[in-house]
């Protein structure tokens, strides 16, 4: 019965680290935010920060990280074809036809 107990300890340890850490996240965030890095370089940060806490919540709280290989090879495509989609419509976004009025 005890290796039961530390073995929920050790999870609930686990998962107090990963809480805790996403906190520190946050704060790096709000403090990230004060910075002036410049429009490009604020968002960059940003974006980093938020990166690692959801690669933080995707592995240990949607237990991503005990899963099979497959699991990983569906989440590569998935990531492979947002950054296409990504990369066409920021390639676009400039792409006016002649004649278009903007303001």
């Amino acid at each position: 019965m005890s290796d039961h107990s530390e073995d929920i300890s050790k999870h609930i340890r686990g998962y107090l680290i990963i809480g805790g850490t996403l906190i520190i996240g946050t704060v790096l965030t709000v403090l990230a935010s004060q910075l002036e890095l410049g429009h490009a370089g604020n968002i960059i940060l940003a974006l980093v920060i938020a990166t690692v806490k959801a690669t933080l919540v995707a592995l240990y709280f949607m237990h991503l990280i005990s899963e099979k290989q497959m699991i990983y090879t569906v989440l590569a495509f998935t990531a492979f074809f947002f950054a296409g989609l990504m990369a066409i419509t920021l390639s676009a976004y400039h792409d006016f036809p002649n004649l278009t009025v903007t303001h």
